[in-house]
């Protein structure tokens, strides 16, 4: 393997190892460094692991190919006395298999071979020709932008396009959107956890491949149960597999369990303290979560939802755009042609699912500008309607603050222009969902969220405006803020 470009692992290696010994040797410890430092420290010192994950990547799937099966007692492993390639990195790095697993596929993706027979081994040959997308993103992790987890969430939460699963399109249809997916996931690798990226490689996939969100549903249905043990202390166990469906309920039932300002917590009538506040009580989330299921489970249909829940009832809702149902709703000529997506967290609903949906809860309809935003539908109350809510939510799909994944269940949301301060309107233009905390932050703290609008296009971008520096008065830059909606992903 040559690592002699200019932008190789081993150059970017050596440049970032020496920032970080620049940074420490100057200081007795990581203590003695001022806060601006200390983030460039960590930031140098991630770009060493970055180049490093590389190499072992490379290294652990080079171990791998001259340790084959099909080379017996040739190969490297073999010959060092262990069974497997993946056995003979993980005794000399240390890892766990899962992670030599990762670093092997990782460095299979980075540096493909083929095998030849006049050897006795294989030895690198061509790679074969590479999609764009996949290009994009090999490129991205050569390149340091991406660490191994990242390029791993998008990989395997991304797929490959399937171009069979759809013979009236184009060929090159469905590569060119993966491209513009992955260009999507790229910026905001940047400001979102390796949990959420793989989540949001999920929701982009569906978008683009509506087919398989059916089959994927119909797998993980059948895949679905419930099974009990007694371990030897002769505690009682249970472990749930949950279907899309119940699941996200499940979710949204626990969601209202623990969501902040809901009152008292499972307190009956007769009880003297039945007022106390929720901070008296001394449950952690899983104990309260356990509580929430055994409630509804003993009570069933008969119970009375305000003991459990408060004011505000469990629910899932899914977002479904007018172009994916056909037909009327009249006498069963409705048909689901495409997928919904759950509010919270945008994962994809197969159609059968959103039929029976539509026909057990039915629908609110939100209309789209030809700019791609929200109509508004209501500009005279202090707070934000609930249609207007509904409209914001399917715009932006959960909390906007960065690196913050919390769902739109948990969300409060925002005036842009304050509505005390700045005599702002509520308008769906003009307001953004936050959680609770990042709501706080924002206010105590006095950032403040801007928007700006493409005057080709007409759709608005948000950003958001950090406060003075308590010491210099300095400003950084603005962050552009990302919605989390499918919505942003085109759809095939």
């Amino acid at each position: 393997m040559n690592f002699s470009a200019p932008e190789s692992p081993a150059a970017r290696l050596t440049d970032a190892a020496a920032r970080v010994a620049a940074r420490l040797i100057p200081a007795a410890g990581v203590a003695d460094l001022d806060d601006d430092d200390l983030l460039r420290l960590l930031a140098d010192a991630a770009d060493t692991r970055k180049a490093l994950e590389l190499i072992v990547a490379a290294a652990s799937s080079e171990v791998s190919r001259r340790s084959a099966r099909e080379l017996g007692y040739r190969g490297l492993a073999q010959r060092k006395g262990l069974r497997t390639g993946t056995a003979l990195v993980q005794q000399i790095t240390g890892l766990g298999r899962a992670d030599v697993t990762r670093a092997v596929d990782t460095g299979a993706e980075l540096f493909p071979v083929l095998p030849t027979a006049a050897e006795g081994h294989a030895a690198p040959g061509l790679a074969p020709a590479v999609a764009e997308w996949l290009q994009l993103l090999r490129r991205a992790l050569a390149d340091g932008e991406l660490s191994q987890a990242q390029f791993q969430a998008i990989r395997a939460g991304l797929g490959d396009p399937p171009v069979e699963r759809y013979p009236q399109l184009d060929p090159d249809f469905l590569p060119q959107a993966w491209a513009r997916a992955v260009v999507l996931l790229l910026e905001e690798a940047t400001t979102q956890p390796v949990e959420e990226l793989r989540n949001q490689a999920r929701v982009a996939r569906d978008r683009l491949d509506p087919v398989g969100v059916t089959l994927r549903f119909e797998e993980r249905f059948a895949a679905r149960s419930f099974r009990t043990w007694t371990d030897a202390q002769g505690q009682r166990h249970g472990h749930f597999v949950f279907d899309d469906e119940a699941g996200a309920w499940v979710d949204a039932l626990l969601q209202a369990a623990l969501r902040p300002r809901r009152g008292p917590r499972f307190v009956g009538a007769d009880a003297a303290d039945q007022t106390r506040p929720i901070d008296s009580d001394e449950r952690t989330n899983e104990q309260l979560q356990y509580d929430t299921v055994l409630a509804v489970l003993r009570t069933g249909a008969a119970a009375d939802p305000h003991q459990a829940f408060g004011d505000r009832q469990p629910g899932v809702r899914i977002i479904v755009e007018a172009s994916a149902i056909a037909g009327a709703a009249e006498r069963g000529g409705m048909t689901v042609t495409g997928v919904g997506h759950l509010e919270d967290g945008g994962l994809a609903v197969a159609p059968g699912v959103v039929e029976a949906r539509l026909c057990d809860s039915g629908a609110i309809p939100v209309l789209w500008g030809t700019d791609e935003r929200p109509l508004d539908v209501g500009r005279k109350l202090r707070l934000f309607s609930r249609k207007q809510r509904i409209a914001i939510a399917a715009r932006d799909g959960g909390c906007m603050w960065p690196s913050c994944t919390a769902p739109i269940s948990q969300c409060e949301y925002h005036h842009l222009d304050h509505w005390w301060e700045d005599h702002g309107r509520t308008d769906v233009d003009d307001g953004i969902p936050l959680c609770r905390n990042c709501h706080l932050r924002l206010h105590n703290q006095r950032w403040r969220v801007g928007r700006s609008r493409d005057p080709a296009t007409g759709a608005d971008s948000y950003w958001l405006y950090p406060p003075p520096g308590p010491l210099t008065g300095e400003v950084d830059e603005p962050r552009r803020l990302v919605s989390r909606s499918p919505r942003r992903f085109e759809a095939a």
